[in-house]
Parts: structure tokens; sequence; C-alpha cells
């Protein structure tokens, strides 16, 4: 069985013990080694493993990156995932699991840097990269055995060290047939992980799982599944894919391919965005209609600005508030026309804050996002409301002054407002 050294990259074609060229004994054996070509690249634990290189003296305690004691976890070590501290805990529920940790607020300039050095490092291997967040992404690394002189799992065995020598972080690797697959493989040997899974081999792989194990199966649609008698992917399996039509729609064809490990989607260049948002934790409970009226109003700002940076619209905005004892509640609207503008997602969101707020209920968190993304071209005019052009000239001559001048080179009304109750607050 072929088998790869991930110590030096150097491929063995019939499974040493240890490698012939470097003697090391940390080797990959799989029957597909040197044909599987789609990868998922995963940055382990990405936040807290910079803070721990950037201080040695973290290298053994728990580190925790997230905001204040109302805040939520941005990412945790490994060691503080031994305490069951995990992503998006709130806070206080994370220092009660591991009072010990150390808090680092997060610093994503920096973390942002160290991305940008691993795609330039993907980018010397193919162009056919697409990433998903800040941490991970897909490459697709078909034909590039020709021009490297390597098969795609040598090449990412000398990139994962690479990135850990150069950069001081750890990466994790799944490499198969398709992006579900690779996705899938990635997640299997975490942290500094290197897993392979072909196509054939994967409804056996995957049978035992649960079916929230495959990525796009939230609680919810989980819930459902399990109420029906599909609790683990086996169940689904045995299954025809019209029946799993029939019963869940599109989302059953789906679901069926992905238990039979298939995914027809293509490792597209560039980044996948399907949504902007911005919302905001309170330092304090907020229950006062107008005072989370201007909260709103901040949120919305923020991610028109998103918006106008990556230069998308959208028809369907979400605004999100959380209530004190956690729970979520989330309110829609599609417009007929899609936006990128401030006053715009205001005036669609606050009638649906209005009446969310009629019985007084304290809220810890708001927030909004723009979905039904599409490149932004021309604000569109309204005949109901010419006023929405006026509107949107005074916006975009306010984004121009503040590109030019500074964001608090113009304030609205509400901003002003806003800014004086925090003064008065601090």
């Amino acid at each position: 069985m072929p088998t790869l050294c991930r110590h030096c990259s150097h491929i063995a074609p019939h499974g040493p013990v240890t490698c012939p060229v470097c003697g090391s004994d940390h080797l990959l054996q799989h029957p597909h080694l040197t044909s599987l070509s789609i990868a998922h690249i995963d940055c382990d634990a990405f936040y807290a493993a910079i803070e721990k290189r950037d201080n040695p003296e973290l290298r053994n305690k728990p580190v925790i990156v997230g905001g204040g004691t109302r805040g939520v976890v941005s990412t945790c070590c490994y060691i503080a995932r031994l305490d069951g501290v995990k992503s998006a805990m709130p806070m206080f529920k994370a220092l009660k699991a591991c009072p010990h940790a150390v808090v680092i607020k997060p610093d994503f300039q920096k973390y942002s840097a160290v991305s940008r050095d691993i795609r330039a490092r993907l980018e010397n291997l193919t162009p056919l990269i697409q990433m998903v967040s800040i941490d991970e992404g897909y490459v697709d690394l078909s034909g590039t055995a020709r021009l490297h002189h390597s098969p795609p799992a040598a090449l990412l065995a000398k990139l994962a060290r690479d990135i850990e020598s150069n950069l001081g972080i750890t990466i994790s690797i799944g490499l198969a047939s398709n992006r579900f697959l690779a996705k899938m493989a990635s997640e299997m040997d975490k942290p500094r992980g290197f897993a392979l899974i072909a196509e054939q081999e994967a409804p056996a792989i995957l049978a035992p799982m649960p079916v929230n194990a495959i990525h796009g199966v939230g609680p919810t649609f989980a819930k459902r599944l399990n109420s029906d008698g599909y609790r683990l992917i086996s169940d689904v399996q045995r299954t025809d894919r019209r029946s799993m039509m029939a019963r869940y729609g599109e989302a059953g064809q789906t679901l069926w391919d992905r238990a039979h490990g298939l995914d027809r989607r293509p490792v597209t260049a560039g980044r996948e965005r399907k949504s902007v948002s911005a919302e905001r934790t309170f330092s304090e409970d907020i229950s006062t209609h107008d005072v989370l009226e201007d909260r709103l109003w901040s949120v919305c700002e923020e991610t028109a600005a998103r918006a106008k940076r990556h230069g998308v619209c959208g028809y369907a905005i979400t605004m999100k508030l959380k209530r004190k004892d956690f729970r979520t509640l989330t309110r829609s609207v599609t417009l007929t026309d899609p936006t990128q503008l401030a006053q715009t997602l205001f005036r669609a969101t606050r009638p649906l804050l209005e009446r969310e707020t009629r019985s007084s209920t304290p809220y810890r968190l708001i927030g909004v996002s723009l979905s039904d993304l599409h490149p932004a071209g021309e604000d569109y005019a309204d005949l109901i409301d010419p006023g929405v052009a006026k509107r949107a000239a005074a916006e975009r001559a306010a984004d121009r002054a503040r590109d030019k001048f500074g964001h608090a080179a113009v304030q609205t009304g509400r901003g002003v407002k806003l800014m004086s109750r925090n003064q008065l607050r601090n």
C-alpha cells in the first residue's frame, strides 16, 4: 500500500515501517494516496495557537480567546477544550468550566495577517483556492503533480511542515475526492492531523456517525431527522433517494448524497460569502425600546459598511435578539430590491424590533445580517417612496467623507445620541 512520510514527503510504494529516506515513523498509508486531489485545510485552534506562539508562557496553559464576561468564546486551545470549553459558549460558562483559563481579547488584525500568509503558500501550489473563513479553506490540486513533480499528498505534507516551522501554528488536512469528504477527513485526526477518504470507502466510514456529523445538518433538522428514525448516517443510507426527496425536498436529496459520500460542488477560486452581519453584546441587559433602537441603528451601520467593503448587496435582512436567558430570537424580511445601505437595513428591521419590545423583555445582544447576496450595482429607485434616492445619495456622500476624513467626520443624530449615552454610562 502506498505510504507517505509526513516528515520528508517521501512516498514509498509498499508501506515500510519507517521511512527509507529519513527514518521517521510518522507515516500515512492509503490505497488511493497518490490519486486524491481535493483538500480541506483547517488551522488548529487558530486564534489561540497564534496567541501561544507569540507568548511562550501560555504554551501549557488553557487559553480562551473571546470577549468580556458577557461575551462569548471565539475559540480556545485544546487544553481548555478538555474542560468542556467550546466556541460560541458564553464566557461566564467557559470560566466556570475552566476557571484557571487565560482570557485574551481577539486581535483580528494579527490573525488576518497569518491567514494571508497561509493563503500565499497555498497559491504557490494552485490557483484553485476557496477560503470559507479566516482559518479554513478548500484547494483543488488536480493536475498539479506534473507541475510540482509530486502528488497532492506529498505537497500537502510539505505545506503542513512549512506552516508549522515558519508561522508557528499547526494545520489539519483532509484529502479526498470531493469537498464534503475532504471536510469530514480534516476533522477525523485533529490537531495536526492528515486523513484521507476515497469515495469508494466513504459509505462504510460515514455509516456509524450521527446524522448531525454531516456539515449543514443543524440542531433543528437533526431533531426532525431523529424523530423520523434517522439517527445515524447508516439510517439514511438504507433509504432510497426518492423517498428522502419526497419527505425533505432538496435538503433530502443533499442529505442522501452526503450520506453516500457524493458532492458535485467544485472548488471555486475566491471566498464563498453567504452573508454579511454585525452584532453587539451589551454590557448590561437592555429592555428600553428607544435604547434598543439606537443599538439597532449601530449594527445596521456596521453591516452596511461590511457589505460596501465587500462590494455586495442583499435581498434578505435578518434581525437577531438574544434574551437574558440566552434564548435567541430571529426575525427576517425580504426586500423587492437588493440593498447595502444602512438606512434601508434600519427601516426594514425597525418594525421587527418594535413588535418584539412591546413586552419590555430584557435583551443582552442585538444583530443584523444581510443575505441572498449579489454583486453591488447602482442604487435602486422606488416609485412608491421617492425619498429612497435622496437618502441613498446622502449616505454615499457621508461614506465618501468618512473615507477621506475618518469615521467621526460625519455622524447621524442617532449615532451622536448613542455616543452620548455611552459617555454618560462610563
